[in-house]
């Protein structure tokens, strides 16, 4: 009898789990709140999911005159914290013995002699062949001088290493265009370009992957995917909190540069790019640059955008401070904390259709939501008391927090008359899957540690996004923020713009 291969060891099945190669993570900043809240709390729940491989050491590099045992006392209290997989002391113990921790500033040439020293003799000791991956937990400004220590040191090296070296990049990806254009340059000289990983954890969500499954899995959206159909697009990333203790970096950046040259634009790109020819990264990637591409920005940037900024006000039962009263902010900040703007985007799938995208701190609730706003039936035979409350037919899909997706279109209300009235059928991931949606960051850092750059958009992705903010930027650069009260659905001015067209903001 022919012997007949496994089908669940096929290249193609993606059901087996993936385990990376024996590897070293090095965590630049394992100190900061990044690494703490998210990265070593993924690391645990891998490990405690059995995904990382025998073969697997964290390397911490921060500027705390620390030894092993502290590191390991504040990796402990960060994994149990932050971790989402029940806990278990065996992984933990077996996670802990492979924690390092090398003490430096990053102009520290000794240092990074150290960490290079460091991950030589893990091929020794722990069998991992010169694989690592370099993760900048990091302000931006630090860039620069970590990348070029790794260039000093041969420690990015593919060929000198012996195995491979990646390197995963935080946003913000620069400040504009042209800062963004000398940092990729600067990252595709020290690492080959294939090796680096632009993280933007949006895409890293459970709900964001399932925009791609949700189109192009199912033959009941696509033929209503277009203009012929779809009236316009909201897309809406609300925050209840403040600033927090961002208050340097958010007062020189603001929302738009914070959260819509990235998150938002990302999942613009996602909504409407055509089918890829496969879920190859290239392939995924040349798609979503190609929408990029097509964005256009207001011709009016006054009566097309609004920019806000909130004033004291109440969230959810409780006092919150105005921007200027923020820590650390000049009391004559004219930075947004809201920014909303219609974009179109110029091709034929989408010819006409308004995208109104808006993101907000201090705002009702946190909700990051996408909603297809469909146009309403060509004729309606009803009385208009039938159907006065009939609104579009919508498709929303919830990002954050209640994960999932709602359909509302019109039902008749039960009853003698021909009332018709909005209902919704919801489906949430919670209650539709026995098996909890991990967090965003374990799956990104196991894509890392394997090798596969899907989710991660490359250079040109980020350069043609700051080719959309630049210009609004700039034309908002002498213009003062309108105020919104913290608590509010950001500024009046904002209702405005979709009211000059007939629509209004999706409560969210």
């Amino acid at each position: 009898m022919d012997h007949v291969g496994n089908p669940l060891r096929t290249a193609q099945d993606r059901r087996l789990p993936r385990i990376p190669e024996p590897c070293a993570l090095v965590i630049f900043g394992v100190t900061g709140d990044l690494s703490r809240k998210k990265l070593i709390p993924a690391v645990y729940d891998l490990a405690n999911r059995g995904l990382l491989p025998p073969g697997f050491v964290v390397l911490g590099f921060a500027r705390r005159d620390w030894g092993d045992g502290d590191f390991e006392s504040l990796a402990l209290e960060a994994a149990k914290k932050g971790a989402r997989t029940p806990w278990r002391e065996d992984v933990w113990q077996r996670l802990a013995s492979q924690f390092q921790f090398v003490p430096g500033s990053f102009d520290d040439d000794a240092a990074f002699d150290s960490l290079a020293e460091t991950l030589d003799d893990l091929r020794q000791r722990n069998g991992i062949p010169g694989n690592a991956a370099f993760y900048f937990s990091i302000p931006p400004a630090a860039f620069p001088l970590v990348l070029n220590q790794l260039a000093r040191t041969g420690m990015a090296d593919n060929a000198k290493s012996g195995g491979w070296r990646r390197v995963v990049v935080e946003k913000p990806f620069g400040n504009d265009l042209q800062t963004a254009i000398a940092l990729n340059q600067l990252v595709d000289e020290v690492f080959t370009p294939e090796d680096v990983y632009r993280i933007d954890h949006y895409l890293g969500k459970e709900t964001v992957q399932n925009i791609l499954a949700l189109r192009f899995a199912n033959s009941l959206f696509e033929p209503v995917w277009n203009s012929k159909y779809v009236d316009s697009v909201q897309i809406t990333m609300a925050e209840d909190v403040g600033i927090g203790s961002r208050a340097a970096f958010y007062d020189a950046s603001g929302a738009a540069r914070d959260v819509l040259q990235n998150h938002l634009l990302q999942l613009l790109a996602l909504v409407a790019m055509e089918e890829p020819t496969s879920f190859d990264p290239n392939d995924v990637r040349a798609e979503k640059l190609k929408v990029l591409k097509a964005i256009a920005i207001p011709k009016d940037i006054t009566t097309g955008s609004v920019r806000g900024q909130y004033l004291p006000g109440w969230v959810a039962g409780e006092r919150a401070v105005g921007y200027l009263e923020e820590k650390n902010i000049p009391a004559d900040s004219t930075t947004e904390t809201y920014a909303a703007v219609r974009l179109g985007i110029q091709n034929r799938r989408w010819a006409e259709v308004p995208f109104y995208v808006r993101v907000g701190k201090r705002m009702p609730r946190r909700v990051t939501e996408i909603a297809i706003l469909f146009k309403r039936a060509p004729h309606l035979p009803f009385d208009p008391a039938d159907v006065e409350m009939l609104g579009h037919n919508q498709l929303v899909i919830r990002v954050q927090p209640d994960e999932g997706v709602v359909l509302k279109f019109g039902s008749k209300v039960p009853g003698t008359t021909m009332e018709v009235r909005d209902i919704a059928m919801d489906f949430q991931y919670g209650e539709a899957f026995t098996e909890s949606s991990p967090e965003a960051y374990e799956r990104l850092v196991l894509d890392v540690l394997v090798g596969d750059r899907t989710l991660f958009p490359d250079a040109a992705e980020i350069e043609q996004s700051w080719q959309v903010i630049d210009p609004l930027e700039a034309a908002w650069a002498d213009t003062t923020p309108e105020p919104y009260r913290a608590g509010e659905w950001g500024p009046r001015a904002s209702d405005d713009m979709l009211g000059r067209e007939g629509r209004a903001w999706r409560r969210a």
